[in-house]
């Protein structure tokens, strides 16, 4: 399920209620905090849930609790975070009476939203890699590509070390395939990396092997 967050300002009032961490010490931050109203998120996040047409508009979430900070953009040059990302804990409700438990990640570099994640019950709804309409890739593309071009190994390379055809190894790093374990197996050894760990990164479990 795909929610698009691009182009999306926010209030001075959120941003304030996203920055209130009141259980958490860290360099820039009065502690305690001066009381902020965090309530204000509750519109917010309605407000995302509600623009997109499989969302059951007798949903609305309920209560929220202060955020706590995954990543923090102290505005320094050089400084290892760009932006803010908060993980707001808090309840949905619908009309009749049922609740689940939500929570929000919520990231944003000044006052734009680049990156929004809710988590409802045990269902979790975040931004779309792929366009509509079309299957997401799966995430072992992104990590392949990534340990394949800092080792210097072509999909020539990899496809004939694998005695895979080059399509198969497009398709891995594309996402378009999935990383079955025997492949995995072979890609560990040409990687230089043990099987168990390139099987982790992979998402296989021991049931997978079988």
């Amino acid at each position: 399920m795909a929610i698009v967050v691009a182009d999306r300002t926010l209030s001075l009032e959120v941003i304030a209620a996203l920055r209130y961490w009141p259980d958490v010490i860290w360099g820039g931050q009065k502690h305690p905090p001066d009381p902020v109203d965090v309530t204000v998120l509750l519109p917010f996040f309605n407000g995302v849930l509600q623009e997109f047409a499989w969302w059951n508009r007798d949903w609305k979430v309920r209560e929220v609790e202060p955020g706590l900070p995954l990543e923090i953009d102290t505005g320094h040059q050089g400084g290892p975070a760009r932006f803010t990302e908060v993980s707001v804990p808090g309840t949905v409700g619908s009309s009749g009476g049922e609740s689940l438990p939500f929570v929000a990640k919520v990231g944003f570099a000044g006052d734009q939203l680049i990156r929004f994640q809710a988590k409802i019950g045990d269902v979790v709804l975040g931004p779309s890699v792929a366009p509509a309409g079309q299957l997401e890739p799966h995430p072992f593309a992104t990590v392949l590509t990534g340990l394949m071009d800092l080792r210097g190994i072509p999909v020539k390379v990899m496809a004939r070390e694998t005695a895979r055809s080059m399509s198969t190894i497009h398709l891995l790093r594309s996402g378009r395939h999935n990383p079955e374990p025997l492949l995995v197996e072979e890609i560990a050894r040409v990687l230089g990396m043990s099987e168990a760990d390139v099987r982790v990164i992979a998402g296989l479990d021991d049931d997978r092997r079988r």
